[in-house]
């Protein structure tokens, strides 16, 4: 076997973890790295735009486009399932909320799972040296990491009844989600600098870029891991036409998520060993657990006609749209320098739930479908995230060849306790929305609609609502049963020099948004994979009543 060139650690993805991964490790001065990427450069303008995550997403030149196959569960709807293909990833098309998840998850984690090295507490130094808050550094918050996290700023009446609402109808009020009281409605952080998209490739990667042992590629489509006597010894991909064999001397290292990184194992042979006969694929190492475990926050858009033109449903308007870009260009301020769901919660959907289980997403407008474009309304919505689903779905191979895509099987609400607690939050949100706060604003609920009166009706209805809210996670789970993929420092089981590390190894979903734990976990492996000592453990308090807060 030939290899063109050889490299200390090849990185295979470009996103959250990917670029976290490739600055760390190249600051090794004398290691090699090879970072690939199957899609561009990120210097689409719409990008870097905060208000522009929809044209982003929407690019197909940006996305892997995956679709779910018919979900049994959802009326046999499939569901768009966008993933990035650029440089920064999902990073680079989401919808820059920063949010850590619950603490609570994570010391589950680590009692639960047998997982004692992921404990809150080891976690949070690295979140703490990752960012810059602008509220400043403290117990809980970091003071010159790289990613730059800012609170939501941009006023809008409609925020400010959100968030006296919460208080209004008991289900509380936080300063900082990510902070001492992970409970209740709030401003939410965003990852935005000077009014700009903070991907993790304009924080980690586009940095170092100038480092000489740092190598990047884009529109580099990685085929499988070469293997020689149990080891990874390479990657073998396509760049520019030709098909290339690159070797890794010291590990192979897969960040592209949680569709691409067990699809990649499987068409390479470690995988479920029947599941690999099936498209004649050789198995190296037989997993059960590649591909199993697919977890995502399900989540129900609720829809309410606003009274009074506060939304800001006018910048559909080609007028205020050149308005408010030359507004952006000049200052970086204004309605495009906002992500739009400035304002959420975490809240508790029954008092038997332990910390809270529905996460909400507000933004000040109204959006709709219309001829494969964005109409904005008058009007104001509400994200209604289930957070720890108990379903389970799978990713199965369609094909031996990479370039074929998988078959993403999600089985949303095929658990009945999955479909109580999304109706219990779509109760939440209406309880929230019918109090005071928003007597100016509140017209006529636009979806689901005033006649989807009880539980029982909303039951019936929402398998037509429910979407994902692009938290795919849990196919390449980290563990020590028979079930796991990757173990506590993200080595694959049965095979030497070969790593996981992306949001496919979470053993059980986050409560809150992924982009800031994958790029934790990325920092935290670095450091295991260079074998440095891991930063010293942070115990802050956190704000918990069990179960009746």
């Amino acid at each position: 076997m030939r290899f063109l060139n050889d490299y200390n650690y090849i990185v295979v993805g470009a996103g959250s973890a990917g670029c976290v991964l490739a600055n760390k490790l190249s600051e090794e001065k004398l290691s090699s790295v090879l970072l690939l990427e199957a899609g561009p450069m990120d210097w689409n303008p719409m990008i870097h735009v905060p208000a522009g995550v929809y044209y982003a997403y929407r690019n197909t030149n940006l996305n892997w486009n995956y679709q779910s196959e018919k979900e049994p569960y959802l009326l046999n709807r499939q569901i768009s399932a966008p993933r990035g293909k650029v440089i920064g990833g999902s990073s680079s098309i989401n919808s820059m909320v920063y949010m850590r998840g619950h603490p609570l998850d994570y010391d589950r984690w680590s009692t639960e799972l047998d997982l004692p090295l992921w404990d809150f507490a080891q976690c949070l130094p690295y979140f703490k040296a990752g960012e810059t808050s602008d509220r400043g550094a403290d117990e809980w918050r970091g003071g010159d990491g790289p990613l730059s996290v800012s609170k939501g700023a941009f006023v809008n009446p409609l925020y400010d009844a959100f968030l006296d609402a919460g208080r209004e109808s008991g289900q509380g009020s936080s300063d900082d989600l990510n902070g001492y009281k992970p409970e209740g409605v709030s401003r939410l952080d965003s990852t935005k600098r000077n009014g700009r998209r903070c991907s993790a490739a304009v924080a980690y990667l586009h940095p170092v870029l100038g480092r000489d042992n740092l190598t990047v590629l884009e529109k580099a489509f990685v085929q499988l891991v070469v293997f020689e006597d149990g080891r990874a010894a390479g990657i073998k991909f396509k760049h520019r036409g030709k098909t290339q064999i690159i070797r890794a001397k010291n590990e192979v290292i897969l960040a592209g998520g949680a569709i691409n990184s067990p699809q990649i194992l499987m068409v390479s042979g470690i995988g479920p060993a029947d599941h690999l006969r099936e498209h004649d694929i050789k198995c190296i190492v037989n997993l059960p657990g590649v591909g199993r475990n697919l977890q995502d926050h399900a989540t129900v858009i609720m829809k309410w006609a606003c009274k009074r033109p506060v939304s800001i449903h006018k910048f559909s308007n080609p007028f205020w749209q050149a308005v408010s870009g030359l507004q952006w260009l000049v200052n970086r301020t204004g309605v495009a320098s906002s992500n739009i769901w400035e304002a959420g919660g975490l809240i508790r959907s029954n008092t038997q739930v332990a910390y809270p289980n529905i996460q909400y997403h507000f933004g000040p407008v109204g959006a709709e479908e219309s001829g494969g474009h964005l109409k904005l309304n008058q009007a104001f919505s509400i994200h209604i995230d289930q957070l720890r689903p108990h379903s389970r779905g799978y990713i199965a191979l369609k094909s031996s060849d990479a370039a074929t895509k998988p078959a993403l099987h999600f089985n949303y609400l095929s658990e009945e306790c999955d479909l109580n607690e999304l109706a219990e939050g779509v109760l939440k949100a209406r309880e929230l929305v019918d109090q005071p706060a928003f007597n100016d604003y509140r017209g006529v609920e636009l979806v689901p609609g005033p006649d989807v009166k009880t539980e029982s009706d909303i039951k019936n209805v929402i398998s037509q609502y429910v979407g994902t809210d692009y938290h795919p996670c849990g196919t390449c789970r980290m563990g020590n049963n028979a079930e796991s993929v990757v173990d506590s420092q993200f080595c694959v089981h049965g095979v030497s020099g070969l790593r996981v590390v992306d949001a496919s190894v979470m053993p059980t979903i986050i409560s809150g948004n992924l982009n800031a734990p994958v790029q934790m976990m990325a920092a935290r492996a670095a450091d295991f994979i260079l074998n440095r000592p891991q930063l010293r453990p942070v115990r802050a308090r956190f704000h918990f009543q069990g179960n009746h807060d």
